[in-house]
C-alpha cells in the first residue's frame, strides 16, 4: 500500500459525493496503490450509510464507525492507527482543503521529506473573528513553546510511515496532532495553497470546541501558563508587602490612618482573583494528567471495514 488517505467525517452527507469523486480522480491520476479510510465520528446524518455504500462498490474504500462523537483529533488518531500505507494523508471532509493538493504534497514527499504540510495563504468563507482568533492563537503558541509549530497550518498534510509510527507511540489522550508532528522532527517542508470555503453544510467546530482545542495545544506543548502563575504569585506578594509597609507607616509615623474597608476589599478581591486563575490553570494540567492515568481507550468502534 503506497498511500492511505485518512478522512475524519462528522455530518458530511452533502459533501461526501463530491469529496469521494475528487479523491478518486486525484488518486487515479497518481496511479499508485491507495486506500480511502473514512472515520465517522458519531455523525447524526446519513454519512455512515453513504460510506458503507461506497465501500460495498469499491474495495479501496474503508471506514471506521465510532459509537459516538469523540472529537476530530481522536478520529484522525483512529485513522492513523488503521492506515496501512507507506505514506499517510490527513484531509478533512468539508472540502475546504482541496483534494487536488494531495498530488504536489506526494511529489514533495518523494523528494526525500518525511512530512509535507499544506500552509494556507488565504481562508475563504470564514468570519473575521475566526481568522483573527486563529491568527492570534498560533502566534501566541509559537511564542510560548520550544517546539516550532508552523503557523497557518491545519492537519492537512502527508507523512511518511516512520513519522506515523512515532505518533502512534505517543499515548496522550488530549491530542494536538499538528503539534505532535512538529515535535517528532524529521525533514519537514510545506506547500502553499488557498483554502476554499466549506462546500456545503455547517461546521461542527463550535467556539467551545475551538477553545478546548486551543487549551489542548497550549497545555500539551508549553509550561508557560504554570510559569506565569508563579510570576503572578511573586508579583502580587511583592505588591502586598509594600502595601503592608505603607499601612504601617501611615498609622504609626504619619498618624494619617483612616479606618475603612475599601482598601481591604480591593486587596482581598485582587489576591482572590489571582488565586482562582492560578488554581484554574493548574487544574487544567491536572485534568489532563487524570485523563491519561485513567487509561481509557481513546475511542470505541461500533463497526468497521479496514481489510
Amino acid at each position: 500500500m503506497e498511500i492511505s488517505i485518512v478522512v475524519p467525517i462528522f455530518n458530511e452527507e452533502e459533501n461526501l459525493p463530491t469529496l469521494y469523486q475528487r479523491l478518486e480522480e486525484v488518486m487515479e491520476k497518481l496511479a499508485v496503490d491507495y486506500e480511502l479510510l473514512f472515520v465517522n465520528d458519531g455523525s447524526s446524518d446519513s454519512s455512515i450509510q453513504i460510506l458503507k455504500e461506497y465501500a460495498s462498490k469499491n474495495a479501496k474504500v474503508k471506514y471506521i464507525d465510532f459509537s459516538r462523537n469523540f472529537g476530530h483529533q481522536i478520529a484522525v488518531s483512529a485513522g492513523l492507527e488503521h492506515a496501512k500505507g507507506q505514506a499517510v494523508v490527513i484531509i478533512d471532509g468539508d472540502l475546504q482543503d482541496p483534494p487536488e493538493i494531495i498530488e504536489p504534497l506526494y511529489k514533495k514527499l518523494k523528494e526525500g521529506f518525511e512530512v509535507v504540510y499544506a500552509q494556507r495563504i488565504s481562508r475563504k468563507g470564514e468570519s473575521v473573528f475566526k481568522k483573527m482568533t486563529a491568527n492570534v492563537f498560533y502566534r501566541i503558541l509559537g511564542g510560548i513553546t520550544t517546539v516550532h509549530i508552523p503557523v497557518d497550518t491545519g492537519d492537512f498534510r502527508i507523512m511518511d510511515r516512520k513519522v506515523v509510527d512515532v505518533l502512534l507511540a505517543m499515548p496522550e489522550h488530549n491530542k494536538f496532532i499538528r503539534g505532535q508532528v512538529a515535535w517528532v522532527g524529521f525533514r519537514q517542508t510545506s506547500i502553499e495553497y488557498h483554502r476554499d470555503e466549506r462546500f456545503s453544510g455547517e461546521t461542527g467546530y463550535t467556539f467551545r470546541k475551538m477553545l478546548n482545542f486551543a487549551l489542548d495545544g497550549i497545555t500539551a506543548f508549553s509550561n508557560f501558563p504554570l510559569k506565569l502563575v508563579t510570576f503572578a504569585g511573586f508579583f502580587v506578594s511583592s505588591i502586598t508587602f509594600f502595601i503592608m509597609l505603607y499601612a504601617l507607616y501611615s498609622k504609626y509615623i504619619l498618624k494619617d490612618f483612616v479606618a475603612g474597608w475599601t482598601s481591604l476589599m480591593l486587596s482581598v478581591l485582587f489576591i482572590g482573583g489571582i488565586q482562582l486563575i492560578s488554581i484554574g490553570i493548574i487544574g487544567e494540567y491536572i485534568s489532563r494528567i487524570n485523563n491519561n492515568v485513567r487509561n481509557r481507550p481513546l475511542y470505541v468502534i461500533k463497526e468497521k471495514k479496514t481489510d
